[in-house]
């Protein structure tokens, strides 16, 4: 297992570098950049010592260079104004939309992004797979049909706009205020019971309505994985043979039917990560999704690029997870990477 592991860590390096590659080409596809744009509007203005200043900039932070050195330089391989200066010495870069280094831009909205999006994981598997295999046990009776209907709503229904009827019946039915991670009135305030209470309120609502579309997917997938492992020939055997239903059942097609579940973990991470930016924008979550939208706005590039990037991580680290299990869960996963040599 320990190999595999290792083995899994060592292919995240090339995807990595790949990634970090078309992040930054894609980020340099629209024409110009945040300090070229401004250099536009001052030169209207004439405001000379403006435009010195910023052409300065775009000097120091090497954006007068070609665009293959300017990647080196974000990455850190190849030296710029300052020497070798960039991802892998811990330099994030800088902002131009917010005057100042792109960790102190999103320092306080890493760890909220983390916790949102992993408890949003935890969610949606506590929820899709009791539901998911009931549905599948009790296949074309009137639960199936309630766990069928919840799953389309959840699929069917926009974050944004679940964000939106939270916000809006929660303050006309309770007078609650949902937007943010904690009470108006207790920003700014010591730690308290109460304040921890208001953070979990809305942190729990946050992450309810980020997992509610990938609940009603993994509600359908494990449903499908299991009615399909239900009609195989070593079922109808064991059932032949006395097996109980609940053991049966247990032993063997759950945890079959669990194999590709499992797998979806890569899948749906990625999919939650990119679902909370309009959602973390309504409901004014400190996430970094509001920040990537201000900064793909005014084409901010550093801000933007480690901002994916990051998001990038948040993917490849849930594919990890699922491959580590996977590899725990069925022996096979871990054994085939070995049989082909």
């Amino acid at each position: 297992m320990l190999r595999y592991a290792v083995e899994r860590l060592i292919l995240m390096v090339p995807a990595l570098i790949a990634i970090s590659a078309l992040i930054f080409f894609v980020i340099q596809l629209p024409p110009g950049d945040y300090l070229s744009n401004q250099i536009a509007e001052l030169q209207a203005q004439h405001d000379t010592a403006a435009i010195a200043k910023a052409q300065y900039l775009r000097h120091e932070h090497g954006l007068d260079r070609p665009v293959i050195e300017q990647f080196g330089m974000w990455i850190g391989v190849w030296p710029g104004p300052r020497g070798f200066s960039g991802l892998l010495q811990g330099d994030w870069g800088w902002s131009f939309e917010f005057s100042k280094p792109v960790g102190e831009v999103v320092d306080y909205a890493l760890g909220p992004t983390i916790a949102v999006n992993v408890l949003a994981v935890f969610v949606v598997y506590l929820l899709a797979m009791p539901l998911g295999i009931l549905a599948g046990v009790q296949q074309d009776k009137f639960i199936d049909y309630v766990v069928a209907a919840f799953a389309y709503v959840a699929l069917a229904t926009p974050g944004f706009l679940l964000a939106l009827l939270v916000l809006t019946y929660s303050h006309r039915w309770f007078g609650l205020s949902i937007g943010g991670l904690v009470d108006p009135d207790l920003e700014g305030a010591p730690l308290s019971a109460t304040k921890i209470a208001s953070i979990a309120a809305h942190l729990g609502v946050a992450v309810v309505v980020i997992a509610f579309s990938g609940v009603g997917q993994m509600i359908r997938r494990l449903r499908a994985n299991l009615l399909d492992e239900l009609r195989k020939p070593y079922v109808t055997a064991a059932r032949a043979r006395g097996i109980s239903e609940t053991r049966l059942l247990l032993r063997y097609p759950v945890r079959l039917a669990m194999i590709p579940f499992i797998a979806d973990i890569g899948n749906l991470l990625p999919s939650l990560v990119s679902g909370s930016v309009i959602v973390s924008v309504v409901l004014s979550l400190p996430t970094i999704g509001p920040i990537l939208v201000r900064a793909l706005q005014s084409q901010d590039q550093f801000l933007a690029g480690f901002i994916l990037l990051f998001a990038a991580v948040l993917t490849l680290l849930g594919t990890l997870v699922s491959d580590l299990l996977l590899g725990f869960i069925d022996p096979r996963v871990r054994l085939g990477q070995g049989a082909d040599r």
